[in-house]
């Protein structure tokens, strides 16, 4: 299934059975005000998880697209009964009145400027994963979360998988034994792109969408929905998608961050498509085992397509398979029998939204299911294998002081140059 259309089809049938779950009122009937910044797909995604799981309010929307803008907020009066004010820049929604928390659905190189300004707004935050574009950029993040006290939420909403949760659960009472090696793949086939430099449409501000990025040619590729392959804006695949599975299998394992990178690849079939990596192997040496991530952005993926997107966790007892909704047992030996559980969580991002808005009415941190320090840790693992995979050479991470060890070609690209008036905070 094509990239789009599988989000597009999980997304609805996600949405559409949220919809019929009971969601106990809050005790505090007050609704709390929220605001999101960048009001496209799926900046929308998560405030309508927000509006349904209940007892919230948008009062105001920014984006740099007037399309965008209009037709997010048409929606948003249709679910709530009242229109949010709408703003093209974010700092013009953050000095709303009253507002309380604050979405942030932008493009990964926004993330960081906008989550600061929040922090020192004092507001409750949700951040789209993921948590920064590069690894200064994260410890920044990091720095002003601390420094205010506020409560945030990443988007890793797969921490709320059920299928996740049971791999846990039976790794830990040794179903499969001790785990001496872990392989994560998201394989797929992109839909082909218009790569056609062209003027962006009339209702997007395209200098104001790349922002502190380079501001490249406009083309569809690297666009709205688009710029997820575009090394300057998403940083690829790995960053993208797989992120997700680093961030479970580091919850799964109680790992922290990886002491060594060696990253592998190129662009074999999509050189006119895309600026990273079709084709990519990553060694991450954890602590406690090490983590292979690859994934195929063309043929088959996997020998059988069943397991083109997930998680094999191989032990000494058999191999445990995990995906969203099911895990997979191979016990070893020779009539062994695999083992199917199907554990469906079809509102996981729902839930994950749910969970922080309990956090923030609450007034508790300790609800969050993924605070910025653990997400810093799962981004800053991709990004150093991408780091990897730029330099061609073995990246090694010092976690306790936050810096590459005797590397300074690596080192270099810890940080990345903000463009024109913007500070790299």
């Amino acid at each position: 299934m094509k990239r789009r259309n599988f989000i597009k089809v999980t997304a609805a049938g996600s949405a559409g059975i949220a919809s019929s779950f009971y969601i106990p009122p809050v005790q505090d009937s007050r609704k709390l005000k929220i605001g999101l910044i960048g009001a496209g797909w799926y900046g929308m995604v998560i405030t309508t998880a927000a509006l349904r799981s209940g007892g919230v309010e948008v009062i105001g929307i920014c984006d740099v697209d007037s399309e965008h803008l209009k037709s997010s907020a048409d929606q948003i009066e249709k679910l709530q009964g009242t229109r949010p004010k709408t703003f093209k820049y974010y700092h013009d929604l953050l000095d709303l009145k009253d507002l309380e928390a604050l979405f942030i659905g932008t493009i990964p190189h926004w993330h960081a400027l906008q989550f600061i300004a929040g922090c020192e707004k004092r507001l409750d935050i949700y951040c789209e994963k993921p948590l920064s574009y590069d690894v200064m950029e994260g410890i920044a993040m990091v720095n002003a979360w601390k420094k205010a006290g506020n409560i945030i939420q990443v988007g890793f909403q797969r921490r709320q998988s059920q299928a996740f949760l049971k791999a846990k659960e039976l790794i830990e009472a040794g179903k499969i034994g001790d785990i001496h090696q872990v392989v994560a793949q998201i394989h797929y086939n992109p839909a082909p792109q218009d790569t056609k430099i062209q003027p962006p449409p009339s209702s997007l501000d395209w200098e104001e969408w790349c922002g502190p990025a380079p501001k490249l040619d406009y083309r569809p590729s690297i666009g709205h929905r688009s710029w997820r392959l575009e090394k300057e804006y998403g940083n690829g695949h790995l960053v993208d998608w797989g992120i997700h599975h680093i961030d479970i299998i580091r919850k799964i394992l109680d790992e922290s961050m990886p002491s060594r990178f060696h990253t592998t690849g190129g662009i074999y079939l999509l050189n006119d498509q895309v600026t990273t990596p079709d084709t990519l192997t990553a060694n991450m040496s954890f602590k406690k085992v090490p983590v292979l991530w690859q994934h195929r952005l063309w043929g088959n993926g996997d020998v059988s397509r069943e397991f083109n997107n997930g998680i094999f966790f191989y032990g000494e007892k058999g191999t445990l398979f995990a995906e969203d909704s099911k895990v997979v047992i191979f016990p070893t030996g020779k009539d062994a029998k695999r083992e199917d559980i199907s554990i469906p969580t079809p509102a996981m991002q729902e839930n994950h939204v749910e969970n922080f808005i309990n956090a923030v009415r609450k007034k508790d941190k300790k609800l969050i299911s993924s605070d910025p320090e653990d997400a810093f840790r799962s981004a800053a693992t991709v990004q150093l294998a991408m780091i990897s995979y730029y330099t061609g050479t073995e990246v090694k991470w010092d976690e306790e002081k936050k810096e590459i060890i005797g590397n300074p070609e690596a080192s270099k690209l810890l940080r990345r140059e903000y463009r024109g008036k913007y500070k790299h905070p």
